[in-house]
């Protein structure tokens, strides 16, 4: 029976005018900071009234610069692009050779194995023919050879002269890379807004291209960029990070309010070390890999020259977001700001018929039952 009249009754809103200077500030006090956080935050701040995107990048780059050396190993020798970025072209990102360990002449035959303690022997019951061990340098023959003087390891069959395991040159041999420049191409677009743009900007021409260099305070759009800039932005030293190598981060952000004029959207650039450089945990710092120069004698005997090179990679790293225009998310952030300002009642009902001296007199007055027959009050 008790259901059935609950389930049948019909509610509908009394206003009850309350004049309570303490209520009434706390009312209009709420209402003013829930106004304060749609118009101020939410409207202007977030921008509440856009449809947003994010971005969508390609990136090419082209480096330039010339270096000079002069080794035991290969002599006075000019370096050009050609011969320190590797490979030519990579996705996002290019690699600066810095630094080097030069093996040359090498052939195709037998010594002995650098000394490890997987190869040290005193015998030749200490080497297996055939054994190839994986952080060797090649396959074992079966004897044990002196390494020197004091030292025998079994020997190998492997590119000799094998490499020497030494530490990287100090200063680096490519310390000329720092005035290297590179030019980085950055095309982006917003595709539900069907908006494209890139860095290089309408305002730059060829003669300018030609001349200018990333500057943040003279040339801030000027997309060429000289690599010690790009370490030093990043607080670090070009030389020093040069000696073992390392990984440099180029990172491009385009926000854009494309309800404001297009020439606005324009990027910006900063640049930060990616890759671990704790004094504390320093084991294998850097960045290094191994590649080789192939020679034919006269005689048909191949050679190759084994390079350990070091050196800087740079990852382009493109972030975004574009906004414009939208009734859709105006209209949702509109009707979560009335619905807030219905919760500010709310709480102030409950705070009259929970705390006021009057709460039982004024819970009176918003309550009342009509039914068929009369008005109960209650």
């Amino acid at each position: 029976m008790i259901f059935s009249e609950c389930f049948f009754d019909y509610y509908t809103s009394k206003i009850l005018v309350i004049r309570s200077r303490k209520v009434g500030t706390l009312n209009r006090f709420t209402q003013a900071l829930v106004i304060a956080y749609v118009i101020g935050y939410v409207c202007v701040l977030k921008k509440g009234y856009q449809d947003t995107d994010t971005v969508l990048s390609s990136v090419t780059t082209k480096v330039k610069g010339i270096a000079l050396t002069n080794t035991t190993e290969l002599g006075e020798r000019i370096w050009d692009v050609a011969d320190y970025i590797i490979p030519p072209q990579e996705d996002g990102s290019f690699f600066v050779l810095t630094n080097m360990i030069i093996t040359p002449n090498q052939t195709q035959s037998k010594c002995a194995e650098n000394p490890t303690p997987a190869s040290i022997c005193t015998s030749y019951r200490d080497c297996r023919r055939g054994f190839n061990d994986a952080r060797g340098d090649g396959v074992q023959t079966g004897r044990c050879v002196n390494y020197n003087d004091t030292v025998k390891t079994c020997e190998v069959l492997s590119w000799c002269p094998l490499e020497k395991i030494v530490e990287p040159p100090n200063p680096p041999l490519l310390a000329d890379a720092e005035n290297f420049t590179v030019l980085i191409k950055n095309n982006i677009r917003y595709p539900k807004f069907n908006f494209n743009k890139r860095n290089i900007l309408p305002n730059i021409n060829s003669s300018y291209l030609t001349q200018c260099v990333f500057s943040r305070k003279t040339d801030p759009d000027c997309p060429i960029f000289r690599l010690k800039d790009i370490v030093e932005e990043a607080e670090e030293d070009f030389q020093t990070m040069a000696v073992h190598g390392g990984v440099m981060g180029v990172q491009i952000r385009w926000d854009c309010d494309l309800d404001m004029p297009q020439s606005w959207c324009v990027p910006r650039y900063t640049f930060r070390r990616l890759d671990n450089k704790d004094p504390e945990n320093n084991v294998a710092p850097g960045y290094n890999f191994r590649f080789a120069k192939y020679y034919k004698d006269s005689d048909g005997t191949e050679t190759r020259t084994l390079i350990k090179g070091y050196g800087i990679r740079f990852d382009v790293l493109v972030f975004g977001q574009a906004g414009k225009f939208n009734i859709i998310p105006t209209l949702l952030n509109i009707g979560a700001g009335l619905a807030l300002l219905g919760l500010v009642n709310v709480i102030c009902d409950w705070i009259v018929l929970t705390f006021m001296t009057r709460k039982h007199h004024y819970k009176e007055q918003k309550y009342t039952y009509v039914d068929d027959f009369g008005l109960v009050s209650i």
